[in-house]
């Protein structure tokens, strides 16, 4: 891998200590990544599988016969990219093989010719989230919260199933806000680009973390590596699905994703950072979610005019396009992003 290359290298040759410094391989692997994928994607097409509309979702017959399951692509040049130039550790490479496991579940899934249950698909997303969960309770039990001084310890029986649901919450609303062309992807690498700042400059760093009173955890600056090689594939990916979308991420990409933003949230060990980096993305597809299982399970009617996932709501109602949709959708998430974030460090 680059980064043993690159250490060794540092060591003997002073011109290749660049190789050992966390922002060297975050330009260089947010580089690399987003050219590989803009090599890549246009090739893939006529091996992808087609769209096959969504039942009940408005204006599913625009992407009816688009290449899908693009995500296949654009996660598998991540996981290599990151093999490459992440200083990986143990959690490191079993949680890209569970991005990875995710992305094959949501890519079968897009091209059967039967849309799998939901149920199928739950459990799958639970067992992912579980084992990823499980991978990341090392050291990480260790906890801090807005408003709250200081670090606590949580139990294992309460990490476990905090961290699983973490995760399982936002693969399936990040899902279930890919609807609307650039819609997903660009709320997403919103988010991916706000923690990993946060996880570089903030959390990684002692100097800066002591000054706003915040926890230091020196491994944060490795997640933020991979976060940003994340970044690069997902702008690769957003150049071909910019309205009008010559290409489709699919279940093969949104719950890849969605798993990854739920993993680096456990990882910073606040789990209402989730409510700053995919705020709009909850709201939007989450809070279907609450309205299907509460209706489902419990035969509780709530939000019984507002139509889920939120953007088809405003496209129906309100009669918003779809560019405005994304655009008004990304203004909400930039302000809550900065707004959240200056809360949530001022009240420490």
């Amino acid at each position: 891998m680059l980064y043993h290359l690159g250490f060794i290298l540092a060591e003997f040759y002073g011109p290749f200590r660049l190789l050992s410094s966390h922002m060297f391989l975050i330009v260089l692997g947010t580089g690399i990544a987003f050219a590989l994928t803009m090599f890549f994607i246009p090739r893939a097409v006529r091996f992808l599988p087609r769209d096959r509309g969504r039942e009940f979702a408005l204006q599913a017959e625009v992407s009816t016969g688009k290449p899908t399951g693009s995500g296949i692509v654009f996660v598998t040049v991540f996981v290599l990219v990151s093999l490459l130039v992440v200083p990986l550790a143990m959690d490191h490479t079993v949680i890209l093989g569970l991005m990875y496991l995710a992305m094959v579940t949501g890519f079968l899934d897009d091209k059967s010719a039967k849309p799998w249950s939901e149920y199928l698909k739950a459990v799958l997303d639970l067992l992912i989230a579980v084992a990823g969960a499980l991978v990341l309770i090392q050291s990480r039990t260790r906890t801090w919260l807005p408003f709250v001084t200081g670090e606590f310890t949580v139990p294992v029986g309460i990490f476990i199933p905090l961290a699983a649901g973490i995760i399982w919450i936002s693969i399936n609303s990040t899902n279930c806000t890919d609807g609307v062309d650039g819609l997903s992807s660009t709320l997403v690498l919103l988010g991916l680009i706000s923690i990993g700042l946060f996880l570089y400059f903030i959390l990684g760093h002692v100097v800066i973390a002591e000054y706003l009173l915040l926890p230091h955890y020196p491994d944060s600056a490795r997640w933020a590596v991979m976060v940003f090689v994340l970044v690069g594939c997902l702008s690769g990916y957003l150049w071909f699905n910019a309205y009008p979308s010559q290409i489709l991420m699919g279940d093969a990409g949104s719950r890849a994703l969605g798993f990854f933003i739920g993993v680096v949230i456990v990882v910073a060990r606040n789990p209402f950072l989730l409510l700053i980096v995919s705020s709009v993305i909850l709201v939007n597809g989450g809070t279907g979610l609450v309205k299907v299982s509460l209706l489902r399970f419990f035969r509780i009617r709530v939000f019984h005019d507002i139509r889920f996932p939120l953007h088809d709501h405003f496209r129906n109602v309100a009669k918003w396009s779809n560019t405005q949709v994304l655009i008004r959708f990304s203004i909400i998430q930039i302000l809550l992003i900065v707004t959240l974030f200056g809360i949530f460090i001022k009240v420490r």
